[in-house]
C-alpha cells in the first residue's frame, strides 16, 4: 500500500512534536505538512490534498468543527483532545477517531489500522464505479424508482441523508454524499460545494457569481453555487 499522507492541525507546538513522535513508529504514515491555526490548516489541506487529517478541536479564533465545515473535500479525520466532551460532536462530522491527550501508543496503533482498512476500502469502492447505464433503487416513503445514473442531474445533502433528483422526481437516498461521490462516474460528476454534486451533462447556463465564484442552472430552475475553491477545478473539467 502506497504511503498515508498526513496532516497536522494542532496549536501546541509540543503536541505536535508529540504527535510526530507516535507516527515515526508506523512508516506507512508520512507528515507531509503542519499547521498551529486553522486558516493556515485550511491552506495547507487545500495545497496537498492530504489522506488523513489529525485535528486539535480547542484552538485559538476558530475551532477543529470550523475546519471540516470550511472544506469541500474533507480527509479521514482523527480528532487529537484534551477534553472528551466533544467526542459525541466529532462523530456527527463523520470523524474516524477521538483520541483523549496524553495518546495512548497501543489506543493510535488502533485508529492507525482503522485508518489503513478505510483507505483500502476507498480504493476498492473506486474500482467499482457505476457506468451512466448503471441503475440504482431508490425507496422513499411508499414510493420506489429504479433510476438510471444517467437520469439523475443533482445530489444534495438533506440532513444525514441524501436528495437525488431525476426527471421531474425528487427523494431522499439513505446515504451520505461522500459515500455516492466515490461512486459516481468522475467524468460526468462534479463536487460543486460541500452539500451538492451536479451532472455536468445537465447544465443550462452558467455565470459569474459573487467573490469569484460561479452560478450554475440545472432543470427545474435549480441553480448551484460553485464554491470558489472547486472554481478552478471546474473550468479545468469543462476546458473553459
Amino acid at each position: 500500500m502506497k504511503k498515508i499522507k498526513a496532516v497536522i492541525v494542532e496549536d501546541s507546538r509540543l503536541a505536535r512534536n508529540e504527535l510526530k513522535e507516535l507516527i515515526k513508529n508506523h512508516p506507512e504514515i508520512e507528515v507531509i505538512g503542519e499547521a498551529e491555526n486553522v486558516d493556515s490548516g485550511f491552506k495547507l489541506i487545500q495545497e496537498t490534498q492530504p489522506d488523513l487529517l489529525f485535528l486539535d478541536i480547542n484552538m485559538p479564533e476558530k475551532d477543529g468543527f470550523e475546519l471540516l465545515e470550511m472544506l469541500d473535500k474533507v480527509p479521514i479525520t482523527i480528532f487529537t483532545t484534551a477534553f472528551d466532551e466533544y467526542a459525541i460532536k466529532s462523530f456527527e462530522y463523520n470523524a474516524l477517531d477521538y483520541l483523549l491527550k496524553p495518546i495512548n501508543p497501543k489506543r493510535f496503533a488502533h485508529s492507525i489500522e482503522k485508518v489503513s482498512q478505510n483507505l483500502i476500502e476507498k480504493e476498492e469502492k473506486s474500482n467499482k464505479k457505476l457506468t451512466l447505464n448503471n441503475q440504482i433503487f431508490i425507496r422513499d416513503g411508499e414510493k420506489c424508482w429504479l433510476v438510471k445514473i444517467a437520469d439523475i442531474f443533482l445530489f444534495e445533502v438533506d440532513g444525514n441523508y441524501t436528495k437525488v433528483f431525476f426527471q421531474d422526481e425528487k427523494a431522499v437516498l439513505n446515504k451520505s454524499l461522500n459515500h455516492i461521490e466515490e461512486k459516481l462516474p468522475d467524468d460526468y460528476f462534479f463536487r460543486a460545494n460541500r452539500n451538492q454534486i451536479i451532472n455536468i451533462e445537465y447544465i443550462l447556463k452558467i455565470d459569474p457569481w459573487f467573490s469569484g465564484n460561479l452560478l450554475v442552472q440545472l432543470p427545474k430552475e435549480i441553480k448551484v453555487e460553485i464554491s470558489r475553491r472547486q472554481t478552478n477545478n471546474f473550468k479545468e473539467k469543462l476546458s473553459m
